[in-house]
């Protein structure tokens, strides 16, 4: 019972920081707005051109790879040091897993998503 009235005091005040935050925000926020604070700072340099540009789509294609990539080394790093505690079940899951992400890399190479040019 004690373990619960921790949990909901803690997402109490978790809460209520999360909402002060934010009210925070809007009361500090200027108010005055005017085309010099509103445009966009580049090291005291004026702007020569909108700062909204197009970007590639092959650049979001490899952020996508790389993120699952990396996601995958977070998942792994911990099995791979309690590796010797897990039983044959969560070794067969890790391969479960890392052969996914396999069949991810795969279907990229096919698609000819991470051909730079």
């Amino acid at each position: 019972m004690k373990e619960l009235i921790c949990l909901a005091v803690f997402l109490i005040l978790s809460t209520l920081f999360a909402i002060a935050m934010i009210a925070a925000g809007f009361v500090c926020q200027y108010k005055n707005k005017s085309a010099v604070k509103n445009s966009t700072y580049e090291c005291g340099i004026k702007p020569l051109s909108d700062a909204w540009i197009q970007f590639d789509i092959k650049y979001f294609n490899y952020a996508i790879v790389f993120l699952i990539f990396d996601i995958e080394t977070i998942f792994l790093y911990p099995f791979a040091v309690f590796v010797n505690e897990l039983g044959l079940f969560a070794i067969i899951e890790a391969f479960v897993f890392v052969a996914l992400l396999l069949f991810g890399l795969v279907f990229a190479v096919q698609k000819k998503i991470l051909r730079w040019g």
